[in-house]
Protein backbone atom coordinates (compact mmCIF):
# COMPACT_ATOMS: atom_id res chain seq x y z
CA UNK A 1 0.00 0.00 0.00
CA UNK A 2 2.81 2.87 0.91
CA UNK A 3 4.24 1.74 -2.77
CA UNK A 4 1.10 2.51 -4.37
CA UNK A 5 0.60 5.67 -2.41
CA UNK A 6 4.30 6.86 -3.29
CA UNK A 7 3.76 6.03 -7.03
CA UNK A 8 0.75 7.90 -6.93
CA UNK A 9 2.11 11.20 -5.57
CA UNK A 10 5.00 10.57 -7.55
CA UNK A 11 3.03 10.37 -11.11
CA UNK A 12 0.98 13.64 -10.05
CA UNK A 13 4.07 15.64 -9.55
CA UNK A 14 5.01 14.51 -12.66
CA UNK A 15 1.51 15.70 -14.51
CA UNK A 16 1.51 19.03 -12.96
CA UNK A 17 5.25 19.85 -13.50
CA UNK A 18 4.28 18.85 -17.00
CA UNK A 19 1.32 21.12 -16.40
CA UNK A 20 3.11 24.49 -14.86
CA UNK A 21 5.91 24.31 -17.45
CA UNK A 22 4.62 23.74 -20.95
CA UNK A 23 0.77 24.42 -20.86
CA UNK A 24 -0.32 26.69 -17.79
CA UNK A 25 0.50 29.43 -19.96
CA UNK A 26 -1.89 28.76 -22.92
CA UNK A 27 -5.48 29.56 -23.48
CA UNK A 28 -6.80 26.22 -23.87
CA UNK A 29 -7.86 26.55 -20.43
CA UNK A 30 -10.47 23.67 -21.31
CA UNK A 31 -8.28 21.54 -22.43
CA UNK A 32 -6.40 22.29 -19.60
CA UNK A 33 -9.30 21.88 -17.29
CA UNK A 34 -9.23 18.30 -18.89
CA UNK A 35 -5.76 17.97 -18.24
CA UNK A 36 -6.11 18.53 -14.54
CA UNK A 37 -8.89 15.98 -14.10
CA UNK A 38 -7.85 13.20 -16.53
CA UNK A 39 -3.93 13.30 -14.87
CA UNK A 40 -5.11 13.41 -10.93
CA UNK A 41 -7.56 9.88 -11.86
CA UNK A 42 -4.93 8.55 -14.29
CA UNK A 43 -2.34 8.74 -11.39
CA UNK A 44 -4.29 6.33 -9.37
CA UNK A 45 -4.97 3.93 -11.68
CA UNK A 46 -1.65 3.56 -13.60
CA UNK A 47 -0.26 2.11 -10.33
CA UNK A 48 -2.31 -0.88 -10.74
CA UNK A 49 -1.59 -0.98 -14.77
CA UNK A 50 0.43 -3.97 -14.98
CA UNK A 51 1.51 -5.48 -18.63
CA UNK A 52 1.68 -9.36 -18.85
CA UNK A 53 4.45 -8.96 -22.41
CA UNK A 54 6.83 -6.24 -20.66
CA UNK A 55 7.04 -8.35 -17.65
CA UNK A 56 7.53 -11.66 -19.62
CA UNK A 57 10.52 -9.75 -21.62
CA UNK A 58 12.70 -9.32 -17.97
CA UNK A 59 15.54 -11.58 -18.62
CA UNK A 60 14.22 -14.93 -16.17
CA UNK A 61 16.39 -15.06 -12.55
CA UNK A 62 16.99 -18.51 -10.74
CA UNK A 63 16.77 -18.59 -6.90
CA UNK A 64 16.78 -21.33 -5.09
CA UNK A 65 14.74 -22.01 -1.79
CA UNK A 66 17.11 -22.20 1.29
CA UNK A 67 16.05 -24.09 4.31
CA UNK A 68 13.46 -22.31 6.42
CA UNK A 69 14.55 -20.60 9.43
CA UNK A 70 12.80 -20.78 12.79
CA UNK A 71 13.41 -18.61 15.61
CA UNK A 72 12.56 -20.33 19.06
CA UNK A 73 9.93 -19.03 20.84
CA UNK A 74 12.29 -17.98 23.86
CA UNK A 75 13.76 -15.89 21.51
CA UNK A 76 10.21 -14.31 19.95
CA UNK A 77 7.93 -11.39 21.10
CA UNK A 78 6.66 -11.32 24.69
CA UNK A 79 3.23 -10.68 25.21
CA UNK A 80 2.45 -6.66 24.50
CA UNK A 81 1.11 -4.59 26.61
CA UNK A 82 -2.60 -3.17 25.33
CA UNK A 83 -0.71 0.25 23.60
CA UNK A 84 1.64 -1.96 21.72
CA UNK A 85 -0.66 -3.47 19.60
CA UNK A 86 -1.94 -0.53 18.23
CA UNK A 87 -0.79 0.53 15.11
CA UNK A 88 -0.23 3.72 15.29
CA UNK A 89 0.01 4.54 11.37
CA UNK A 90 -3.43 3.52 11.13
CA UNK A 91 -4.75 5.43 13.84
CA UNK A 92 -3.24 8.37 12.21
CA UNK A 93 -4.43 8.29 8.71
CA UNK A 94 -8.08 7.63 10.38
CA UNK A 95 -7.81 9.81 12.65
CA UNK A 96 -6.93 12.52 9.56
CA UNK A 97 -9.63 11.35 7.64
CA UNK A 98 -12.24 11.91 9.69
CA UNK A 99 -10.56 15.59 10.66
CA UNK A 100 -10.82 16.47 7.00
CA UNK A 101 -14.64 15.12 6.88
CA UNK A 102 -15.50 17.02 9.94
CA UNK A 103 -13.83 20.04 8.39
CA UNK A 104 -15.73 19.79 5.12
CA UNK A 105 -18.56 18.93 6.83
CA UNK A 106 -18.65 22.28 8.58
CA UNK A 107 -17.63 24.00 4.70
CA UNK A 108 -20.65 22.44 4.19
CA UNK A 109 -23.12 23.31 6.47
CA UNK A 110 -22.00 26.78 6.73
CA UNK A 111 -23.51 27.20 2.83
CA UNK A 112 -26.57 25.77 3.33
CA UNK A 113 -27.16 27.78 6.35
CA UNK A 114 -27.01 30.99 4.06
CA UNK A 115 -29.43 29.19 1.66
CA UNK A 116 -31.56 28.64 4.69
CA UNK A 117 -31.32 32.15 6.29
CA UNK A 118 -31.39 34.29 4.04
CA UNK A 119 -33.96 32.78 1.14
CA UNK A 120 -33.48 32.45 -2.22
CA UNK A 121 -35.04 33.89 -5.53
CA UNK A 122 -35.47 31.89 -8.34
CA UNK A 123 -34.27 33.26 -11.37
CA UNK A 124 -34.22 31.41 -15.03
CA UNK A 125 -31.59 29.17 -14.84
CA UNK A 126 -29.57 29.51 -11.33
CA UNK A 127 -30.80 31.02 -7.78
CA UNK A 128 -29.88 34.18 -6.29
CA UNK A 129 -28.76 34.57 -2.84
CA UNK A 130 -28.58 38.22 -1.52
CA UNK A 131 -26.34 38.26 1.88
CA UNK A 132 -26.88 41.40 3.74
CA UNK A 133 -23.70 43.30 4.76
CA UNK A 134 -21.73 41.25 2.90
CA UNK A 135 -19.60 42.60 -0.28
CA UNK A 136 -18.73 38.52 -0.79
CA UNK A 137 -19.37 37.27 -4.56
CA UNK A 138 -19.30 33.42 -4.65
CA UNK A 139 -20.83 30.48 -6.40
CA UNK A 140 -21.98 26.96 -5.58
CA UNK A 141 -23.66 24.38 -8.71
CA UNK A 142 -26.55 26.95 -9.59
CA UNK A 143 -27.05 29.08 -6.41
CA UNK A 144 -25.46 32.76 -6.49
CA UNK A 145 -23.68 34.31 -3.38
CA UNK A 146 -24.06 38.32 -3.66
CA UNK A 147 -23.08 40.66 -0.97
CA UNK A 148 -26.31 43.25 -0.46
CA UNK A 149 -23.49 46.00 -0.79
CA UNK A 150 -21.97 45.14 -4.20
CA UNK A 151 -22.76 47.93 -6.26
CA UNK A 152 -26.23 46.85 -8.48
CA UNK A 153 -24.23 48.26 -11.79
CA UNK A 154 -21.33 45.58 -10.88
CA UNK A 155 -24.15 42.84 -9.84
CA UNK A 156 -24.71 42.29 -13.77
CA UNK A 157 -20.77 40.95 -14.52
CA UNK A 158 -20.69 39.08 -11.63
CA UNK A 159 -23.65 36.95 -12.38
CA UNK A 160 -22.23 36.59 -15.66
CA UNK A 161 -19.31 35.33 -14.51
CA UNK A 162 -20.94 32.92 -11.75
CA UNK A 163 -23.09 31.80 -14.44
CA UNK A 164 -19.99 30.10 -16.48
CA UNK A 165 -18.88 28.11 -13.46
CA UNK A 166 -22.74 26.76 -13.03
CA UNK A 167 -23.20 26.47 -16.42
CA UNK A 168 -19.93 24.42 -16.54
CA UNK A 169 -20.35 22.31 -13.26
CA UNK A 170 -17.15 24.07 -11.91
CA UNK A 171 -18.54 22.91 -8.52
CA UNK A 172 -18.16 18.79 -9.21
CA UNK A 173 -14.33 19.81 -10.13
CA UNK A 174 -13.56 21.11 -7.04
CA UNK A 175 -15.68 18.67 -4.43
CA UNK A 176 -13.86 16.12 -6.65
CA UNK A 177 -10.64 17.64 -5.14
CA UNK A 178 -12.38 18.04 -2.31
CA UNK A 179 -13.15 13.91 -1.47
CA UNK A 180 -9.12 13.61 -2.46
CA UNK A 181 -8.05 16.07 0.64
CA UNK A 182 -10.21 13.41 2.96
CA UNK A 183 -9.08 10.52 1.71
CA UNK A 184 -5.42 11.22 0.97
CA UNK A 185 -5.09 14.16 3.46
CA UNK A 186 -1.77 14.04 3.46
CA UNK A 187 -0.80 13.91 0.03
CA UNK A 188 0.52 17.57 -0.66
CA UNK A 189 -0.50 17.51 -4.85
CA UNK A 190 -4.12 17.27 -3.99
CA UNK A 191 -4.10 20.53 -2.37
CA UNK A 192 -1.69 21.98 -5.18
CA UNK A 193 -4.24 20.29 -8.04
CA UNK A 194 -7.17 22.25 -6.60
CA UNK A 195 -5.57 25.11 -6.68
CA UNK A 196 -4.58 25.10 -10.20
CA UNK A 197 -7.89 23.85 -11.46
CA UNK A 198 -9.65 26.92 -9.12
CA UNK A 199 -7.38 29.62 -11.39
CA UNK A 200 -8.64 27.85 -14.74
CA UNK A 201 -11.92 27.73 -13.93
CA UNK A 202 -11.60 31.78 -13.43
CA UNK A 203 -9.97 31.84 -16.38
CA UNK A 204 -12.64 29.86 -18.09
CA UNK A 205 -15.60 32.26 -16.64
CA UNK A 206 -13.27 35.52 -17.65
CA UNK A 207 -12.69 34.66 -21.15
CA UNK A 208 -16.69 34.15 -21.48
CA UNK A 209 -17.89 36.91 -19.33
CA UNK A 210 -15.40 39.23 -21.06
CA UNK A 211 -16.80 38.77 -24.83
CA UNK A 212 -19.98 40.86 -23.59
CA UNK A 213 -18.04 43.61 -22.83
CA UNK A 214 -14.21 45.53 -23.47
CA UNK A 215 -12.06 44.07 -21.79
CA UNK A 216 -10.53 46.88 -20.34
CA UNK A 217 -13.74 47.74 -18.74
CA UNK A 218 -14.05 44.07 -17.39
CA UNK A 219 -10.62 44.12 -15.86
CA UNK A 220 -11.35 47.69 -13.86
CA UNK A 221 -14.64 46.19 -12.36
CA UNK A 222 -11.95 43.77 -10.91
CA UNK A 223 -10.10 46.48 -9.51
CA UNK A 224 -12.46 49.05 -8.82
CA UNK A 225 -12.75 47.68 -5.04
CA UNK A 226 -12.11 45.58 -2.33
CA UNK A 227 -14.10 42.78 -1.94
CA UNK A 228 -14.37 40.32 1.15
CA UNK A 229 -13.36 36.35 0.49
CA UNK A 230 -15.19 33.33 1.75
CA UNK A 231 -13.05 30.99 2.78
CA UNK A 232 -14.43 27.85 1.54
CA UNK A 233 -11.98 25.80 -0.92
CA UNK A 234 -15.23 24.01 -2.84
CA UNK A 235 -17.21 27.54 -3.71
CA UNK A 236 -15.90 29.45 -6.86
CA UNK A 237 -15.36 32.88 -5.66
CA UNK A 238 -15.36 36.21 -7.91
CA UNK A 239 -12.81 37.86 -5.66
CA UNK A 240 -10.00 36.16 -4.62
CA UNK A 241 -6.93 38.76 -4.35
CA UNK A 242 -4.40 36.14 -5.03
CA UNK A 243 -5.95 35.44 -8.24
CA UNK A 244 -6.86 38.55 -9.79
CA UNK A 245 -3.63 39.73 -11.46
CA UNK A 246 -3.07 35.81 -13.15
CA UNK A 247 -6.93 36.64 -14.29
CA UNK A 248 -6.00 40.11 -15.44
CA UNK A 249 -2.40 39.17 -17.22
CA UNK A 250 -4.46 35.64 -19.28
CA UNK A 251 -7.12 38.07 -20.48
CA UNK A 252 -4.73 40.67 -21.94
CA UNK A 253 -2.75 37.86 -23.07
CA UNK A 254 -2.55 36.81 -26.88
CA UNK A 255 -5.07 33.66 -27.78
CA UNK A 256 -1.86 30.90 -28.28
CA UNK A 257 -1.87 29.35 -31.82
CA UNK A 258 -3.42 25.86 -32.56
CA UNK A 259 0.25 24.47 -33.03
CA UNK A 260 0.72 24.68 -29.65
CA UNK A 261 -2.19 21.99 -28.91
CA UNK A 262 0.75 19.89 -29.92
CA UNK A 263 2.18 20.28 -26.12
CA UNK A 264 -0.64 17.59 -25.19
CA UNK A 265 1.18 15.14 -27.21
CA UNK A 266 3.97 15.14 -24.70
CA UNK A 267 1.03 12.91 -22.50
CA UNK A 268 2.47 10.32 -24.63
CA UNK A 269 5.26 9.64 -23.60
CA UNK A 270 5.14 10.56 -19.94
CA UNK A 271 2.01 8.13 -19.84
CA UNK A 272 4.44 5.84 -21.80
CA UNK A 273 7.32 5.86 -19.32
CA UNK A 274 4.82 5.09 -16.38
CA UNK A 275 3.27 2.69 -17.54
CA UNK A 276 6.42 0.94 -18.11
CA UNK A 277 7.96 1.78 -14.49
CA UNK A 278 4.68 0.03 -13.36
CA UNK A 279 4.64 -2.76 -15.54
CA UNK A 280 8.69 -3.79 -14.25
CA UNK A 281 8.26 -2.55 -10.62
CA UNK A 282 9.13 -5.42 -8.33
CA UNK A 283 6.00 -4.28 -6.08
CA UNK A 284 4.43 -7.51 -4.65
CA UNK A 285 1.55 -9.18 -6.63
CA UNK A 286 -1.54 -9.43 -4.98
CA UNK A 287 -2.86 -12.72 -4.48
CA UNK A 288 -6.23 -14.18 -3.32
CA UNK A 289 -6.90 -16.47 -0.28
CA UNK A 290 -6.40 -20.28 -1.42
CA UNK A 291 -8.05 -22.97 0.20
CA UNK A 292 -7.28 -26.94 1.42
CA UNK A 293 -8.94 -29.07 -1.26
CA UNK A 294 -8.23 -33.05 -2.14
CA UNK A 295 -5.60 -33.25 -4.23
CA UNK A 296 -5.89 -33.32 -8.18
CA UNK A 297 -3.75 -35.54 -9.98
CA UNK A 298 -2.52 -34.52 -13.52
CA UNK A 299 -0.65 -36.18 -16.37
CA UNK A 300 0.77 -35.56 -19.50
CA UNK A 301 -0.69 -38.26 -22.35
CA UNK A 302 0.06 -37.60 -26.09
CA UNK A 303 0.86 -33.85 -25.05
CA UNK A 304 -2.24 -33.27 -23.25
CA UNK A 305 -2.54 -32.63 -20.06
CA UNK A 306 -5.35 -34.99 -18.33
CA UNK A 307 -6.63 -35.64 -14.67
CA UNK A 308 -6.20 -38.88 -13.26
CA UNK A 309 -8.49 -39.91 -9.95
CA UNK A 310 -6.41 -39.73 -7.34
CA UNK A 311 -6.73 -41.90 -3.40
CA UNK A 312 -4.66 -41.86 -0.10
CA UNK A 313 -3.70 -37.80 -0.84
CA UNK A 314 -4.88 -35.23 2.13
CA UNK A 315 -6.21 -31.78 1.18
CA UNK A 316 -4.10 -29.29 0.19
CA UNK A 317 -3.28 -26.46 -1.14
CA UNK A 318 -1.49 -27.47 -4.41
CA UNK A 319 -2.09 -29.94 -6.77
CA UNK A 320 0.41 -32.71 -8.06
CA UNK A 321 1.65 -33.04 -11.75
CA UNK A 322 3.43 -36.48 -12.79
CA UNK A 323 4.96 -36.75 -16.06
CA UNK A 324 8.14 -37.28 -18.00
CA UNK A 325 7.78 -33.77 -19.12
CA UNK A 326 6.94 -30.37 -17.46
CA UNK A 327 3.32 -29.42 -17.94
CA UNK A 328 3.05 -26.36 -20.58
CA UNK A 329 0.89 -24.55 -18.68
CA UNK A 330 2.22 -21.05 -16.94
CA UNK A 331 4.94 -21.16 -14.56
CA UNK A 332 4.72 -19.31 -11.04
CA UNK A 333 7.38 -18.05 -9.18
CA UNK A 334 8.25 -18.35 -5.35
CA UNK A 335 6.45 -14.84 -4.90
CA UNK A 336 3.65 -15.54 -6.67
CA UNK A 337 2.53 -18.15 -4.34
CA UNK A 338 0.01 -17.42 -1.36
CA UNK A 339 1.44 -17.77 2.19
CA UNK A 340 -0.44 -21.58 2.37
CA UNK A 341 1.04 -22.50 -0.64
CA UNK A 342 4.72 -21.31 0.17
CA UNK A 343 4.56 -23.11 3.13
CA UNK A 344 3.29 -26.08 1.53
CA UNK A 345 5.60 -25.82 -0.93
CA UNK A 346 8.81 -25.75 1.10
CA UNK A 347 7.93 -28.58 3.31
CA UNK A 348 7.68 -30.58 -0.04
CA UNK A 349 11.02 -29.03 -0.68
CA UNK A 350 13.17 -29.60 2.38
CA UNK A 351 11.35 -33.09 2.33
CA UNK A 352 12.77 -34.37 -0.71
CA UNK A 353 16.25 -32.36 -0.63
CA UNK A 354 18.20 -34.21 1.82
CA UNK A 355 21.56 -35.68 1.87
CA UNK A 356 22.09 -38.56 -0.46
CA UNK A 357 19.28 -38.14 -1.93
CA UNK A 358 19.23 -37.44 -5.42
CA UNK A 359 18.37 -33.24 -5.84
CA UNK A 360 15.40 -31.80 -7.23
CA UNK A 361 13.97 -28.89 -8.74
CA UNK A 362 9.97 -28.94 -7.52
CA UNK A 363 8.31 -25.95 -9.73
CA UNK A 364 4.79 -24.48 -9.54
CA UNK A 365 2.55 -24.43 -12.51
CA UNK A 366 -0.94 -23.00 -13.00
CA UNK A 367 -3.57 -26.15 -12.85
CA UNK A 368 -7.68 -25.75 -13.06
CA UNK A 369 -10.05 -23.06 -10.82
CA UNK A 370 -7.23 -21.06 -9.84
CA UNK A 371 -5.08 -23.92 -8.32
CA UNK A 372 -1.61 -24.56 -8.50
CA UNK A 373 0.23 -27.63 -8.83
CA UNK A 374 3.59 -28.80 -8.41
CA UNK A 375 5.82 -30.51 -11.03
CA UNK A 376 9.14 -32.76 -10.29
CA UNK A 377 11.94 -31.40 -12.35
CA UNK A 378 14.85 -33.69 -11.87
CA UNK A 379 18.33 -31.52 -12.10
CA UNK A 380 21.21 -32.75 -14.42
CA UNK A 381 18.77 -35.38 -16.13
CA UNK A 382 19.12 -33.84 -19.73
CA UNK A 383 23.07 -32.85 -20.16
CA UNK A 384 21.91 -31.07 -23.56
CA UNK A 385 18.93 -29.19 -22.18
CA UNK A 386 21.32 -27.96 -19.11
CA UNK A 387 23.50 -26.60 -21.62
CA UNK A 388 21.35 -24.76 -23.82
CA UNK A 389 20.04 -23.44 -20.81
CA UNK A 390 23.00 -22.28 -18.66
CA UNK A 391 25.78 -22.15 -20.30
CA UNK A 392 26.29 -18.69 -21.29
CA UNK A 393 24.38 -17.66 -17.98
CA UNK A 394 26.30 -15.49 -15.97
CA UNK A 395 23.54 -16.44 -13.60
CA UNK A 396 22.82 -20.51 -12.47
CA UNK A 397 20.97 -22.00 -10.02
CA UNK A 398 22.29 -23.56 -6.68
CA UNK A 399 21.29 -26.81 -7.38
CA UNK A 400 23.02 -26.98 -11.07
CA UNK A 401 26.15 -25.26 -9.50
CA UNK A 402 29.51 -27.34 -9.82
CA UNK A 403 30.69 -25.55 -6.93
CA UNK A 404 28.57 -23.89 -4.65
CA UNK A 405 29.06 -20.30 -2.56
CA UNK A 406 31.62 -20.71 0.20
CA UNK A 407 30.08 -19.10 3.41
CA UNK A 408 33.44 -17.81 5.42
CA UNK A 409 34.18 -20.67 8.26
CA UNK A 410 33.07 -23.36 5.64
CA UNK A 411 35.09 -25.96 3.69
CA UNK A 412 34.76 -25.09 0.38
CA UNK A 413 31.77 -26.03 -1.61
CA UNK A 414 30.11 -27.18 1.70
CA UNK A 415 26.51 -26.99 1.30
CA UNK A 416 25.00 -28.45 4.35
CA UNK A 417 27.77 -25.65 6.34
CA UNK A 418 26.36 -23.00 3.98
CA UNK A 419 22.73 -23.60 5.08
CA UNK A 420 23.96 -24.29 8.47
CA UNK A 421 26.22 -20.91 9.15
CA UNK A 422 23.51 -18.61 7.07
CA UNK A 423 20.38 -20.12 9.90
CA UNK A 424 22.66 -19.60 12.42
CA UNK A 425 23.33 -15.97 11.55
CA UNK A 426 20.18 -14.94 11.06
CA UNK A 427 18.77 -16.38 14.62
CA UNK A 428 21.52 -14.85 16.46
CA UNK A 429 21.01 -11.00 14.44
CA UNK A 430 17.23 -11.18 14.05
CA UNK A 431 16.13 -8.79 16.71
CA UNK A 432 12.04 -10.50 17.34
CA UNK A 433 11.33 -7.52 19.70
CA UNK A 434 10.82 -5.21 17.17
CA UNK A 435 7.78 -6.51 16.52
CA UNK A 436 6.14 -5.35 19.71
CA UNK A 437 3.80 -2.41 18.99
CA UNK A 438 3.33 -3.19 15.30
CA UNK A 439 -0.56 -4.68 15.72
CA UNK A 440 0.23 -7.86 14.27
CA UNK A 441 -2.09 -10.79 14.80
CA UNK A 442 -1.29 -13.14 17.40
CA UNK A 443 0.89 -16.83 15.44
CA UNK A 444 3.02 -17.53 13.13
CA UNK A 445 4.55 -15.50 10.48
CA UNK A 446 6.77 -15.80 7.93
CA UNK A 447 8.89 -13.43 5.98
CA UNK A 448 11.14 -13.78 2.36
CA UNK A 449 14.28 -12.68 2.06
CA UNK A 450 15.37 -12.70 -1.25
CA UNK A 451 19.00 -11.91 -2.51
CA UNK A 452 22.26 -12.50 -4.90
CA UNK A 453 25.56 -13.97 -4.56
CA UNK A 454 26.97 -12.14 -7.42
CA UNK A 455 30.30 -13.37 -9.19
CA UNK A 456 32.41 -11.25 -6.38
CA UNK A 457 30.81 -13.20 -3.57
CA UNK A 458 29.03 -10.34 -2.22
CA UNK A 459 25.52 -10.35 -1.64
CA UNK A 460 23.22 -7.83 -3.77
CA UNK A 461 19.64 -7.34 -4.89
CA UNK A 462 18.20 -7.49 -1.28
CA UNK A 463 14.20 -7.83 -1.80
CA UNK A 464 12.10 -9.00 1.68
CA UNK A 465 8.21 -9.70 1.98
CA UNK A 466 7.15 -9.63 5.51
CA UNK A 467 4.29 -8.09 7.12
CA UNK A 468 5.03 -4.81 8.82
CA UNK A 469 7.10 -2.72 6.81
CA UNK A 470 9.18 -2.07 10.29
CA UNK A 471 10.39 -6.25 9.73
CA UNK A 472 10.63 -5.50 5.84
CA UNK A 473 12.93 -2.72 6.97
CA UNK A 474 14.97 -4.88 10.09
CA UNK A 475 15.27 -7.80 7.45
CA UNK A 476 16.79 -5.61 4.75
CA UNK A 477 19.27 -4.44 7.30
CA UNK A 478 20.39 -7.74 8.59
CA UNK A 479 21.07 -8.99 5.04
CA UNK A 480 22.92 -6.31 4.11
CA UNK A 481 25.34 -7.59 7.35
CA UNK A 482 25.92 -10.56 5.93
CA UNK A 483 29.55 -11.42 4.90
CA UNK A 484 31.44 -11.56 1.86
CA UNK A 485 31.83 -15.16 0.91
CA UNK A 486 33.80 -17.16 -1.91
CA UNK A 487 31.38 -17.23 -4.98
CA UNK A 488 30.33 -20.21 -6.71
CA UNK A 489 31.62 -21.79 -10.15
CA UNK A 490 30.06 -23.87 -13.20
CA UNK A 491 31.60 -25.14 -15.64
CA UNK A 492 35.12 -23.65 -14.71
CA UNK A 493 33.39 -20.09 -14.37
CA UNK A 494 32.68 -17.99 -11.51
CA UNK A 495 28.66 -17.21 -11.57
CA UNK A 496 26.41 -15.67 -9.37
CA UNK A 497 23.27 -17.06 -7.91
CA UNK A 498 19.86 -16.11 -6.08
CA UNK A 499 17.88 -17.49 -3.52
CA UNK A 500 14.49 -17.07 -1.15
CA UNK A 501 15.27 -17.95 2.60
CA UNK A 502 12.02 -18.08 4.56
CA UNK A 503 12.19 -16.78 8.14
CA UNK A 504 9.20 -17.67 10.64
CA UNK A 505 8.73 -16.59 13.95
CA UNK A 506 5.53 -16.40 16.14
CA UNK A 507 3.45 -13.72 17.32
CA UNK A 508 1.99 -14.27 21.25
Amino acid sequence: MINYIIQVVLFQVLFVAVYDFFLSKETFFNKNRWYLLSTALLSFVLPLFKISTVQKAVPQEYYTLLPEVVLSPQKVIEAAVWYQSINYLDVLFWSGCILFLIVFSVKLERIIRLVLRYGTTRKDNYKLILLPKETKAFSFFNYIFLGNDIPSQKREKIIQHELVHSEEKHTIDLLFFEFLKIVMWFNPMVYVYQNRISLVHEYISDAVASKSDKKENYINHLLADIFQVEHISFINQFYKHSLIKKRIIMMTKTQSKKVRQLKYLLLIPLLGSMILYTACSSEEVKMNKVEKQPVTVYKSEDGKIVKKPSTGYQSKYLDLFLGKELPNTKEYSIDELTEEEKGEYLALLNGFNKEGMPQLNIRVFEAENGRKMVAFDFMGKNENQEKTNYQDSEEVPFSMMDKVPTFPGCVEGDKTCFNRSLQEFVQENFDTSIANGLGLDSGKKRLYVRFKIDKKGNVTDIKVRAPHPTLKLHVEELAQKLPQMQPGEKDGKIVATGFVLPITFNVE
